[in-house]
C-alpha cells in the first residue's frame, strides 16, 4: 500500500518531558526543515529501498564491529539509521567551545599528575583517589612528553538533558574509538541522499583523515623532515580493526602490530623488506597494559619489548600519551569542573552530570533510597558494560549491586537517570523516536584543538532504551552541523 513520508512524519510521536532532536510540541524545528521537505518526496517503499542500499554498502565495505558476548556470531555490520541528526552552528560553537576549554584542562591535570602533582598538594582532588585509581601508570611518572601533549585523540560523550542543556557524559582519552563510523556514515549518506546534502549546507568531515595525519607528524619529537607515524594495532580480532585499517588506509601510514616493530638503542624500528626504519610516531590502539612485556604484562604479545625506555628517552611519540587513563576513571570525572577552575580560572562552559561518589557514605545513602531514579556505574569499565538501570532493574540485581557497592565503594559512582533526547529513526517502515548521545572527535597539536564538525551520533535502537553503545546494540547516524539559526 502506498503511504507517503509526509504522513508518517504527522504519525511521529514525542515522548512526553523528552526532548526531541526534530520536533517540539509547536512543531518540527527550523533546521529540519530542509529534511523534511526533501523526505516529502519519497514513499515509504522508496525509503525502505534507501535503507537496504545503505546495509548493503556497509556490507560491501566491510564495515564491522565485534560484539564479544553475541552468540550468533563476534563480528556484524554496524546499524545504521538513514535519517540525519542535525545540530544548529550555534548549537555547535556552544560544544566546541566547551569541549576546547575541557581538553585544555585536562591536558594539564595529565601533565600535572605525573609530575609536580600540585592539583593533589593543594586538596582540589583527592590524593587517596588517584592513589586507588587502577589507570594511573606510575610506570611513567616524570616522563616528558612531546609539547605537554597528553590527550592527542579524543572521543568526548555528550548527552542533550530534558530542556535542551548539553551535559559531558564521559571523556575517552585513551583510545577512542567510532571515528571511522563517523566519516562512513557520511559517505553512505551522499549516495542515498545526494540531493538532500548538496542542499543543506552542511560542515564538512571527510577532512579528518587529513587534519589526523598532520597532527601525527606534528608531533615527532626531533626536527625531522620526514618523520614516518604508524597505526599499532592489536590484530584482526580487536573490536576495532575495520577502523585501524581504515584509518591507516586513509591517511597512507604502516599499519603494524608489536611484532612488526623492535627497539634497538632505545629507539623504535619497524621491519621492512628493505632493512628496519625508524619510526618516530606511533598512534597507538592497543591498551597501556599490554604496550611493553618489559613494564607491564610480561606475556604480552601485542606490544614491543623496550618501547616505554625508548619513550622515555624521548626518540619516539606515543598517541595517546600513556596513563590518560586516570582521567577517565569516572569518579575523577566528578572532579573535571574543579580542575577547569583550578587550572584556567574558567566556569564550565559544558556541565557534567550530576554525579555522586560512592565512597561517600551521605552520598550512598542517598542513592540506595533512590535507586529507581539512578544509574550506578563502575568507574572503570565502558562500552555499557557493568552499570545498573535502577529504573528498570529487577530486585535481585539491585541487591546485587548495592552488596558490590557496600564491599567496594570506591570503584562505583552513581548519576541521576537523564532521559536522553530523541531523534527521529527509519525502522520498519516508520518514523520512531529513538534516544542518542553525541561523540565529537578533537585532536590536539602543538597549533590547538581541532574538532571535526559534527561526530558520531549512537542511537538507541531498541524502543525506551537509554543505552546507546553498539556492543549493547545500538547503532549510528550521519550528524549534520548545518549555518541556520536556532529554532
Amino acid at each position: 500500500m502506498f503511504m507517503s513520508s509526509e504522513a508518517l512524519l504527522q504519525q511521529y510521536k514525542l515522548q512526553s518531558g523528552i526532548w526531541d532532536e526534530m520536533s517540539s510540541e509547536t512543531g518540527f524545528r527550523n533546521q529540519y526543515n530542509t529534511v523534511i521537505n526533501a523526505l516529502k518526496h519519497f514513499d515509504v517503499a522508496a525509503l525502505q529501498q534507501k535503507d537496504r542500499l545503505a546495509a548493503e554498502l556497509f556490507m560491501n565495505q566491510g564495515i564491522t564491529f565485534t560484539v564479544y558476548s553475541n552468540d550468533e556470531g563476534i563480528e556484524r555490520i554496524f546499524p545504521f539509521d538513514i535519517i540525519p541528526r542535525i545540530i544548529t552552528s550555534t548549537e555547535w560553537n556552544h560544544i566546541e567551545a566547551g569541549i576546547k576549554q575541557r581538553l585544555k584542562a585536562l591536558n594539564l591535570f595529565l601533565k600535572d599528575i605525573y609530575n609536580d602533582q600540585q592539583i593533589l598538594k593543594d586538596n582540589i582532588v583527592p590524593a587517596e583517589l588517584i592513589a586507588s585509581c587502577p589507570h594511573y601508570t606510575r610506570e611513567v611518572f616524570g616522563i616528558k612528553v612531546p609539547h605537554d601533549i597528553y590527550v592527542h585523540i579524543s572521543g568526548i560523550d555528550l548527552i542533550r538533558g530534558d530542556d535542551g542543556t548539553f551535559y559531558i557524559l564521559e571523556d575517552n582519552l585513551r583510545t577512542p574509538s567510532g571515528v571511522s563510523y563517523m566519516l562512513e556514515n557520511r559517505e553512505v549518506t551522499k549516495r542515498i541522499f545526494p540531493d538532500m546534502l548538496a542542499n543543506s549546507n552542511v560542515r564538512m568531515v571527510s577532512n579528518y583523515p587529513l587534519l589526523l595525519h598532520q597532527n601525527l607528524l606534528s608531533l615527532a619529537p626531533q626536527q625531522i623532515s620526514n618523520p614516518t607515524a604508524v597505526i599499532l594495532t592489536p590484530g584482526i580480532y580487536n573490536s576495532a580493526y575495520y577502523e585501524h585499517t581504515f584509518l591507516a588506509r586513509q591517511m597512507g601510514i604502516p599499519l603494524v602490530e608489536g611484532r612488526d616493530l623492535v627497539v634497538d638503542n632505545h629507539k623504535v624500528y619497524m621491519k621492512t623488506t628493505n632493512g628496519l626504519q625508524q619510526v618516530h610516531i606511533i598512534y597507538r590502539r592497543v591498551d597501556d597494559e599490554f604496550l611493553d612485556p618489559l613494564i607491564f604484562h610480561p606475556n604480552s604479545i601485542l606490544g614491543v619489548p623496550g618501547l616505554i625506555a625508548a619513550y622515555r628517552k624521548g626518540s619516539v611519540a606515543i598517541v595517546n600519551a600513556l596513563g590518560n587513563g586516570v582521567a577517565d576513571d569516572k569518579a575523577v570525572y566528578n572532579y573535571v569542573p574543579a580542575m577547569i577552575k583550578y587550572y584556567l580560572n574558567e566556569e564550565p562552559i559544558l556541565p557534567n552530570v550530576p554525579t555522586y561518589e560512592m565512597s561517600n557514605v551521605e552520598a550512598r545513602k542517598y542513592v540506595f533510597d533512590n535507586i529507581n531514579k539512578m544509574v550506578i556505574k563502575r568507574t572503570n569499565q565502558s562500552g555499557g558494560y557493568g552499570m545498573l538501570m535502577g529504573n528498570s532493574a529487577e530486585e535481585k540485581d539491585v541487591e546485587e549491586f548495592k552488596t558490590a557497592v557496600e564491599e567496594d565503594p570506591r570503584n562505583f559512582i552513581a548519576q541521576p537517570i537523564i532521559k536522553l533526547s530523541t531523534v527521529p529513526c527509519f525502522i520498519n517502515g516508520k518514523f520512531v523516536a529513538r534516544h542518542v548521545d553525541l561523540r565529537p572527535y578533537a585532536l590536539c597539536g602543538p597549533s590547538g584543538v581541532q574538532i571535526v564538525p559534527g561526530g558520531l551520533t549512537r542511537v538507541a535502537l531498541k524502543e525506551g532504551s537509554l543505552v546507546v553503545n553498539s556492543s549493547q546494540g545500538g547503532g549510528s547516524k550521519d550528524t549534520w552541523v548545518i549555518e541556520t539559526p536556532n529554532p
